[in-house]
């Protein structure tokens, strides 16, 4: 069943007033929300909701936080997210860190005691409106095993990087430090599928393509997979993702992030506070003068979408594009919803007494 981006944002919209998120904060998590559907990354938006909700239900989330500065330079800060959501939380630092770069070139944000942020292209395309480059990242819940090890240490800690550019769609860089975002492993569990080789590993640490491995006791592997394939190179980026979000700011890293799912308590002695996240906004005329910026970043999308191809019938595609093309089609479609999503949605709004 397609739903048009409206009559899914208003339900967000509803479900987190009935949380007592102020009007302003429940406008803007819903647009991050839907966002994500729009794009086509459906792990990261209304399939969600529910888990949002009940987090709130067992007060690990502040309903009524608002995001504060807490410590500050000309060009950096970071900011106390006071336990609300990472959908409101991020918003605020990566503008924080676009009005530093205005003033300085380049601005720089580290966020503590925050919660799940939604996609990181999100925020970091928040720098495009003006000209900039714009990163953001942000750790998770410890469910990826380091090179050689059957430990859960890291989370899937995305990374987002947005290039400007004039004659053709910006290049978004969005992507999880492991094999496969946690998501995509939901998503095969829901339509009972096998995953590829790769992806994650039995308790004891061997390969495995079981949709079920982490229940099981599992984790996923970082990108590359395996020694062999180069998983150290993954584990190194989501390392250094726990480091920028969290070290720097003074959340939880490592297996000490609190999970997302809500029947799993957190650390009891935990070593920050909260989740963290991390962003930048870089000035491109900081740098060289803009209009030059432009045209070497136009050339180069141009020749690499023009790279030849192995399969005549396979265009090569710039990062970001199938999202894009994405976007176009189910902001006039509609975006159709998974049946297992749609029948959680229904009875989260027949709890709440909203209909969907």
């Amino acid at each position: 069943m397609n739903f048009s981006k409206e009559q899914l944002q208003d339900f967000c919209y509803q479900i987190f007033l009935k949380m007592n998120v102020s009007e302003k904060h429940a406008a803007l998590a819903s647009k991050v929300l839907i966002e994500a559907d729009l794009r086509g990354i459906d792990s990261h938006g209304l399939a969600r909701l529910s888990g949002y909700l009940r987090l709130w239900e067992k007060g690990r989330i502040n309903a009524n936080a608002n995001p504060k500065i807490i410590r500050e330079t000309l060009s950096t800060a970071t900011v106390d997210a006071e336990g609300g959501f990472g959908l409101i939380a991020a918003p605020f630092a990566m503008q924080i860190a676009i009005d530093k770069a205005k003033q300085c070139g380049s601005g720089w944000v580290s966020v503590k005691n925050s919660n799940h942020f939604g996609i990181g292209a999100y925020h970091a395309m928040m720098a495009l409106e003006h000209d900039m480059i714009g990163i953001s990242m942000t750790n998770a819940s410890p469910l990826v095993a380091p090179t050689l090890s059957k430990e859960r240490m890291l989370g899937t800690n995305p990374m987002c990087y947005v290039f400007p550019s004039k004659k053709h769609l910006p290049i978004v860089i969005d992507m999880a430090t492991s094999t496969a975002a946690n998501g995509k492993l939901e998503i095969a569990q829901r339509l009972g599928k096998e995953l590829p080789s790769g992806w994650v590993q039995t308790k004891e640490g061997e390969p495995s393509t079981d949709a079920n491995a982490l229940k099981n006791g599992g984790s996923l592997l970082p990108l590359g997979s395996d020694k062999d394939h180069g998983s150290h190179k993954g584990y190194g980026l989501g390392a250094a993702v726990d480091i920028l979000s969290a070290v720097l700011s003074g959340a939880n890293f490592g297996p000490w992030v609190p999970p997302f799912v809500a029947f799993l308590d957190p650390d009891p002695n935990p070593v920050g506070e909260g989740i963290g996240h991390f962003f930048g906004a870089m000035r491109v005329d900081a740098f060289r003068e803009k209009e030059e910026y432009f045209n070497s970043i136009d050339t180069w999308i141009e020749r690499f979408k023009n790279a030849e191809r192995i399969d005549p019938t396979q265009a090569v595609l710039i990062p970001g594009e199938p999202e894009f093309e994405c976007y176009a089609k189910r902001s006039k479609e509609g975006i159709m919803l998974n049946e297992v999503v749609l029948e959680d949605l229904r009875e989260l709004g027949a709890k709440m007494g909203i209909e969907l």
